[in-house]
């Protein structure tokens, strides 16, 4: 894959647009941020919340959920000279085998990458626990696959199954744009079933059960799927590596059978996008299965199944960007989020979201 492939927009975001908290802490209900509506075929930009959603999609249409569900995949850990960090659990391969990010700690509690971990360096973690950094991690996706900037291959060692352990001694993983601490509780969407995701898929957390009760009544179907999403790289904005999906006969068919009718496929995030994309032939038909996805998706690839997408605001040069171009068109992707912008939207995960239609 040519680094220019995920080439992409270019903008100035400004800090007082980074949400730095949950809109339930400004007195909001999850589906009461703002959703910005815009029309990639005429490039129409409209301004609405997202409790509204209902009134931009018609009945037959369909609504692809990522239904992951969230881990405390940050972890305290010291390192042998005493010095304390924190470990970002991404992937779980199998057994004892991860990927995983180290982060330096500063007295403000603001974390960075941590630019001289070693190989072979071993990590305590709480109640008797383990980390030791294999090395860099590589990526079996592709022929030019170089090893990560940020994350290693580890093996760790808990004293009862994980999920048991994280939920105990972990906690939430939170970017420094977030200022204080929330419960798991907040980065979880209201439809989250199997554990197994790193961080949330944000695009559906403002979803609530009350509004999608409304839209099934409309005649707006729901598609679940599954997607386990690793850690960001915030920092350096790599291609996305392999993630584990599951997309089931049911929701295959339920995709095919709206397209054949003409109806609008709506992914839920970008994590929706690369499970489905993942299993659509050439002629846009999907099929059920499982497994690891190596998928990349540019503006080059284009989309197959996905004709409109329901989104988060993502920072700048960021390689989601490509699929919304692959979606939607560098100039049209360029008119939205000048308009987001100077409407003074907010980013990130508790931030407000973006429609994009055909």
């Amino acid at each position: 894959m040519d680094s220019t492939s995920l080439s992409t927009i270019e903008f100035s975001l400004p800090p007082e647009l980074e949400a730095s908290a949950p809109p339930e802490a400004r007195g909001l209900r999850r589906d009461q941020v703002r959703l910005m509506v815009s029309n990639y075929s005429t490039d129409q930009v409209r301004h609405a919340h997202f409790y509204k959603l209902d009134k931009y999609l018609d009945e037959g249409d369909v609504i692809v959920i990522n239904t992951s569900r969230t881990r405390n995949s940050a972890l305290l850990a010291t390192r042998a000279d005493s010095g304390v960090v924190e470990l970002h659990l991404s992937t779980h391969f199998d057994n004892e085998l991860w990927t995983v990010e180290v982060r330096a700690m500063d007295e403000a509690g603001k974390t960075k990458h941590l630019e001289d971990a070693q190989e072979g360096e071993t990590l305590t973690l709480p109640d008797a626990a383990s980390a030791m950094l294999q090395g860099p991690y590589v990526s079996d996706c592709g022929d030019n696959a170089k090893p990560s900037e940020t994350l290693w291959l580890a093996k760790l060692k808990f004293p009862y199954p994980v999920d048991d352990y994280l939920e105990r001694h972990g906690f939430p993983i939170r970017y420094n744009y977030v200022k204080d601490k929330w419960p798991l509780d907040y980065y979880q969407t209201v439809y989250a079933t199997e554990i197994g995701s790193a961080e949330m898929p944000s695009a559906g957390r403002p979803f609530t059960s009350r509004l999608l009760k409304r839209l099934e009544a409309k005649g707006i179907k729901i598609a679940p799927l599954i997607l386990h999403t690793g850690v960001s790289n915030i920092d350096t904005h790599e291609p996305p590596y392999k993630e584990f999906y599951r997309v089931t006969p049911e929701t295959s068919q339920m995709v095919n059978e709206a397209r054949a009718s003409c109806h609008r496929i709506v992914a839920v995030g970008t994590t929706a996008i690369r499970a489905l994309e993942t299993l659509t032939n050439g002629d846009g038909k999907v099929h059920a299965g499982e497994g690891w996805t190596c998928l990349v998706i540019t503006p080059q690839r284009g989309l197959r199944a996905v004709n409109a997408l329901i989104t988060g605001m993502h920072e700048p040069e960021a390689s989601h960007l490509a699929i919304l171009e692959a979606l939607a068109g560098r100039s049209h992707i360029k008119i939205a989020y000048e308009e987001a912008l100077r409407k003074g939207y907010l980013w990130h995960e508790f931030g407000d979201l973006h429609l994009i239609l055909p």
